[in-house]
């Protein structure tokens, strides 16, 4: 992953792990898709379901939680504070573990699609979309 290697070059410590991506897809559902019931949740697609792809970051697009947008998004999540986070995906099961990240930006993730970053607690998260018009996000829970 191209990714790494630019973390890497930050001197962030970034271990790989593969098969943990559906926990962290649920634990960030839960965390900023809790208010929701489950017929909310599937009326914007936020699951794979009838053929429609589902993506969490539905929620935002929806406008089913607030959070900043664009520009806006992106200032806030470099100045966030990322001592320890995670980054995972919607469609790949493989999650970064990323420890002393404070030089993380969003500039980092630019070649990234449908990525999410969140700290550890799940507090805040940075969300990078695969279309053009939607995103990125930042939203604090």
């Amino acid at each position: 992953m191209e990714v790494i290697d630019k973390l890497k070059s930050k001197n962030i410590k970034v271990t790989e792990v593969d098969k943990w991506g559906p926990y962290f897809r649920k634990r960030w559902e839960d965390s900023f898709a809790g208010h929701m019931s489950y017929d909310e949740k599937k009326a914007i697609y936020l699951y794979d379901d009838d053929g429609a792809c589902g993506f969490l970051w539905h929620i935002f697009s929806y406008e089913k939680r607030k959070c900043l947008k664009g520009e806006e998004a992106k200032r806030a999540f470099d100045v966030e504070r990322k001592d320890f986070c995670y980054i995972f995906y919607q469609l790949s099961d493989v999650v970064l573990i990323l420890e002393k990240a404070s030089g993380l930006i969003a500039s980092d993730l630019d070649t990234e699609f449908d990525v999410y970053v969140a700290d550890k607690e799940f507090n805040w998260t940075y969300v990078k979309t695969h279309e053009e018009e939607y995103g990125p996000y930042f939203c604090r829970r």
